[in-house]
This record gives structure tokens, sequence and C-alpha cells, in this order.
């Protein structure tokens, strides 16, 4: 009897699996590893670029460096050659797409960024914050004598 209870409900588990019910529609489960074709289709805001900052901190910085140089203590004990994401030059060649594929899925000895972690809009976002570094910073002022 036991077994054909788990028997029963090992199949409406399988049966149930490949969609979830929402609103009374079948819907495939959002993809979060796969990046979308295009471009980069958030737009970002304050709030949104401080979460990126913070994930930036917390999962990159300790390789990439606080400003994206990629010249931190870790790498080199590493024997890696980071990319200088302040030289404009070292992203010209990426789309956001394969930034985000990289983010997302890891490259070489970088760890994939987690969905649990991070949601597909943090890592555009990030892809964005990332993107900052080789921005021009606006000029201080110079105090006039």
């Amino acid at each position: 009897m036991a077994k054909s209870v788990l028997l029963l409900f090992a199949g409406v588990l399988l049966a149930l699996a490949p969609a979830r019910i929402q609103g009374g529609q079948a819907s495939a489960p959002a993809a979060s590893s796969a990046a979308p074709a295009g471009q980069n289709p958030v737009k970002p805001t304050p709030e949104s670029q401080a979460r990126a900052k913070n994930v930036y901190q917390i999962d990159c910085a300790m390789c990439h460096g606080d400003n994206g140089n990629g010249k931190t203590d870790l790498a080199t004990s590493m024997s890696l050659t980071l990319n200088d994401w302040t030289d404009p030059k070292s992203l010209a060649d990426k789309s956001d797409a394969e930034l985000f594929k990289i983010i997302r899925e890891g490259k070489d000895k970088m760890p994939p960024e987690d969905a649990s972690r991070a949601k597909d809009d943090d890592v555009w976002n990030l892809v964005i914050y990332i993107r900052s570094f080789s921005k021009p910073q606006a000029a201080t002022p110079t105090a006039q004598k």
C-alpha cells in the first residue's frame, strides 16, 4: 500500500514539474542562467546600482579590485591576469549579454554568480556598474585662491 501511494505521489510530481500554474495558465519556469540576446534590458536606478555595488563588493572586488583594475593580492597569488576595467578598451569588444553570461556562468577560475544570490536584474545592473569603472569621474573642483 505504501509503495502505491509513493508511486502515485511521484507520478503527480512528475506531471506537475514541467510547468507552474499561474492564474489558470501553465508557464515554463523562468530561465535564470541563460543570457538573453540583445541589449541590457534594465534601466539603472540609484537603488539598483547601490545593490549592484554591494554585490560587486561581496562577490567580485576580492579579485577584480574595488575600482575594477584587477590588481589585487588575491589575483596575484592565484596567478590571474585580469582586465583593467578602468581602461575603456578593456570591455569595448564585449556586449552586455556576453558579460551577463560570464558573470552568471563563470569563466576559467571565476565562479558563477548563483541565481539565489543575485537575480537576473541584479546581474544586468552589475554589468552597468562594471562598465561605470571606465567612465570619466566628475572632476573635483579646485579651490580658488
